[in-house]
This record gives structure tokens, C-alpha cells and sequence, in this order.
């Protein structure tokens, strides 16, 4: 008989971890001639989570509980899931049912089909704001048109994937993971899920605008070399423009022109424009360096404190 593994991090949901697994249950229960399992990442709660997640692994013991030493992150908790999955079709979906459960079965469809990867497609996402939409579609345009490897638009983490892409990811030794990028570029037969992404059940988004921008930077940074070539090109620029500048210059003392006034204001924009390029390119070479750093240390992405039910 085959098994589905879910994978679903948690931090800080004790409002939503009942219903959370009420629903799961629900849909799990109903395809037939499956077995499954619920691997719960507790990413270093500081509410009652990781308490109301015993009680459950205590009742059912489809429930397995990974509980991190400290926030290590959503991306962290999710590689740490993929590690223990046991499953032949594997799921990762959120803890606050904006992603519905209830399309998993269709998903399983689609993977029994021959699909190796059905990502979560969203058509419409109800509840969030403006500044989120327009910040999300500027993320996928910028990280597509910067990456070598194509990321589908609209697109987050939930997906059903095979348990041969789960051991390729696995086997992939970087520490700042960007998943979506990175299961994309893995290949295999991958095809879209369309769905209505639904507001968030309770509680509040653990996802602030400070995680998304550092998310980005994971994801452009891991899939693109290019920023480093922009740092060429303004070079280049910098100095067809102080050229330009120089032969101005030049031309104005030769040909008297008067009202060309020497002082501070040409010296300032120059110098400032200047600075601005090196700084500019310090801090984009500085970012993969760090990145370099991260991985020399070669640090675990996360510590587990404790299991149950693994």
C-alpha cells in the first residue's frame, strides 16, 4: 500500500493547530487505499503549539512531531521535514488552511498520472493586501528575469511531489534553501494545480515584510549570478559617464564656454555618483561572499530538540 506524508511547519499557531489537523484528518482519511502520515515541524513555538501538538501525537499516531531548539525559520522546517518523510508522495502545505487541504486528492490524481511535481498554482488569493500582491508579482518578475532557472509565478511551497525529488533535495548540501526555486530546477515532470488561496483561519501571518525580503534575497541570490555582472556593467557605465564628463571639461576651457561655473555642485555629483557605484557594488559582492561564509562553517540548518511519534 502506498503512503502520503504531509509536511506542515508550525510556529506560534496554537488557534489554528486543532482545526489544522481536524481538516487534514478529514481528507487523509478518505483516500482510499492509501496510508498516510502528518510530520508537524514545531519551528521553536513559544505558545502553547508544541503542547496541544503532544496531546495530538498522544491520540493519533499518524501525528509526528519534529520540534525544534529555536525559530530556525519556514524554510528550515521544511527541509527538516523532508528528511523523515517515509512517504511515496509527499505534501507540503502551511498550518493556516489558506492553502485548502481538500485539493489533495485531485493532486494525488495528477501524481498517479505519471506527475512528478503538482505545484500549488494560486488564481486568486483572497486576503491579503495590495502592497503583498504587487510586492509578490515584483519578486517572480525580478527573480525570473535575473535566474537561469524559470520559477512559476503565483506559486509558494504547497505542492504534492514524488519521493524521487524529495531525495534529490535532500541530497542538495546548501544552508540558505529557497524550495521552490530548488524544485524547480531539479526538473522532472512538473505541472500546475490551479486553486483560490483562501484567507487566513486565525491568528496572525508569521510571515512579516522583513522574513519576505530576506526570503527574496535567498532566492535571487541562490539562483543568479547575474547581480554580480550588473556590478560590471556600472562599472562600465560609471566610466563612459566620467568620460563624457572629462571631455565636457575639456571642450568647456578650450572653447570658453562661460557658463560652465566651476565649484562644488559638479565636484559633489560626480563624487557622489561615484560612491554610490562602489557602495553599491561592495554590498552586492559582500552578500554572496556571506553567503560563502555560511556555508564554509558548514553549521546544521537547524538542531532538533525533540520527537515523537519519528
Amino acid at each position: 500500500m502506498k503512503k502520503i506524508s504531509v509536511i506542515i511547519p508550525m510556529y506560534g499557531e496554537e488557534k489554528i493547530v486543532n482545526q489544522c489537523y481536524h481538516r487534514l484528518t478529514n481528507v487523509l482519511q478518505k483516500i482510499e487505499h492509501y496510508e498516510y502520515e502528518m510530520i508537524v515541524v514545531n519551528d521553536g513555538s513559544k505558545d502553547k503549539t508544541l503542547e496541544m501538538l503532544i496531546e495530538l501525537a498522544h491520540q493519533d499516531t499518524h501525528v509526528k512531531i519534529i520540534s525544534f531548539s529555536r525559530n530556525f525559520g519556514h524554510q528550515a522546517a521544511v527541509t527538516a521535514g523532508l528528511k523523515y518523510v517515509t512517504g511515496d508522495a509527499i505534501v507540503i502545505i502551511d498550518s493556516d488552511l489558506q492553502d485548502p487541504p481538500e485539493v489533495i486528492p485531485e493532486m494525488l490524481k495528477l501524481w498517479e498520472n505519471g506527475n512528478d511535481v503538482i505545484y500549488g498554482k494560486r488564481k486568486k488569493r483572497k486576503g491579503e493586501s495590495i502592497f503583498k500582491l504587487l510586492t509578490a508579482k515584483l519578486f517572480y518578475t525580478t527573480l525570473n528575469a535575473l535566474s537561469e532557472t524559470e520559477i512559476p509565478k503565483d506559486t509558494g511551497d504547497f505542492r504534492l511531489v514524488d519521493r524521487r525529488v524529495v531525495d534529490c533535495i535532500n541530497l542538495l548540501p546548501e544552508h540558505n534553501k529557497f524550495l521552490r526555486g530548488l524544485f524547480s530546477w531539479v526538473g522532472y515532470q512538473q505541472i500546475p494545480y490551479e486553486y483560490e488561496r483562501q484567507e487566513r483561519v486565525a491568528g496572525k501571518t508569521k510571515y512579516p515584510f522583513r522574513k519576505m525580503v530576506k526570503l527574496a534575497g535567498d532566492g535571487i541570490l541562490s539562483f543568479s549570478t547575474k547581480p554580480l555582472k550588473l556590478v560590471g556593467i556600472l562599472g562600465i557605465i560609471s566610466l563612459v559617464i566620467s568620460f563624457v564628463i572629462l571631455i565636457y571639461a575639456i571642450l568647456s576651457f578650450f572653447c570658453k564656454w562661460n557658463h560652465l561655473v566651476p565649484g562644488w555642485t559638479s565636484i559633489m555629483l560626480t563624487v557622489t555618483f561615484f560612491a554610490g557605484v562602489q557602495l553599491l557594488a561592495i554590498w552586492i559582492m559582500s552578500e554572496y561572499i556571506a553567503r560563502i561564509y555560511d556555508e564554509s562553517r558548514d553549521r546544521p540548518q537547524y538542531i532538533i530538540d525533540k520527537t515523537y511519534n519519528i
